[in-house]
């Protein structure tokens, strides 16, 4: 039976790259309750970033031999997207936890969300995907939604300033990192896409974290617990759907699961840690899903 859609209406692969893109963002935004937990058991933020590329590997190699068995396709082997995805995904992750230890988490959590931002000025440019008018005004949506989110929680200060910047750089690297893995997905299944973009993201943060830290075992089962579900969960798990939808799904719509992961990560702040909801919070969710909506995929 083929899967065909109405006219002027998404196809079923298109909301299935959808609920993918919905599912991932769930799975990212709970990555910093691991990592809470991780540091807890005296891991460091690279050592625990490192882990949770490294730890996600073998998940990773088994989604992408049993995607080409069943395909039928020939291994891709490496690409230089490959590598670019790996090396961008790595400086995401380096400068996201620069902002963390250098500046307040709302600041870190608000910068990072911009991302979206650099994908629309370049989607265009670097890869050929003109961002649509309504992508764009579901972006400006959004970007006000995550402002009200998160900014009531967020402030200025001048001993911080270098930790926003190194935020900023966090949706910088992020940003690109849509764009290369939508590039990568053009020619290659997600599956070997992750698993070898992947392998580099690890070996550079390896040497971050080798360079910078040296506390490589957490203390205790519940430690190491949290950086396995930080690897299959948020990793393997989130970074999984999301390279699956970038398969079907413009990068710009995509970048918007960056909003979607700022309301779970809020929505888990406050089931497990009894972080507040306020009506500002509330608004800034509901302008966030507003947004999300009007940028939806017509066709």
């Amino acid at each position: 039976m083929t899967l065909t859609a109405r006219p002027g209406r998404p196809s079923p692969v298109v909301l299935i790259a959808v609920a993918a893109l919905v599912a991932g963002a769930v799975a990212m935004a709970i990555s910093p309750v691991f990592v809470r937990v991780a540091g807890a058991a005296d891991v460091g933020p690279f050592t625990s970033a490192f882990y949770r590329v490294f730890l996600a590997l073998p998940l990773l190699w088994v989604w992408a031999r049993l995607e080409l068995s069943r395909s039928g396709q020939p291994d891709p082997g490496w690409t230089w997207q490959m590598v670019v995805v790996g090396l961008l995904f790595a400086g995401d992750l380096f400068f996201w936890h620069l902002a963390v230890l250098k500046t307040t988490i709302a600041n870190a959590t608000l910068l990072a969300t911009m991302a979206p931002i650099w994908v629309a000025a370049f989607s265009s440019l670097f890869i050929g995907e003109p961002v649509t008018r309504p992508t764009i005004l579901g972006l400006a949506i959004c970007v006000a939604g995550g402002a009200v989110l998160v900014g009531s929680s967020s402030s200025y200060a001048p001993e911080r300033f270098l930790g926003d910047l190194f935020g900023i750089g966090t949706s910088f690297f992020f940003g690109l990192y849509f764009l290369a893995v939508r590039v990568a997905r053009r020619t290659a299944p997600a599956g070997a896409v992750l698993f070898r973009s992947t392998i580099v993201t690890a070996a550079a943060l390896a040497v971050v974290a080798g360079v910078t830290e040296n506390s490589w075992l957490p203390a205790g089962w519940l430690g190491a617990g949290a950086l396995v579900l930080m690897a299959w969960v948020s990793h393997a798990g989130g970074q999984g759907l999301l390279a699956y939808a970038l398969g079907h799904l413009s990068a710009a719509f995509s970048s918007l699961v960056i909003f979607l992961e700022a309301v779970a990560g809020a929505l888990f702040g406050w089931l497990i840690y009894g972080e507040a909801l306020g009506p500002l919070e509330l608004l800034g969710g509901a302008g966030i899903l507003a947004g999300i909506w009007i940028a939806r995929p017509r066709s």
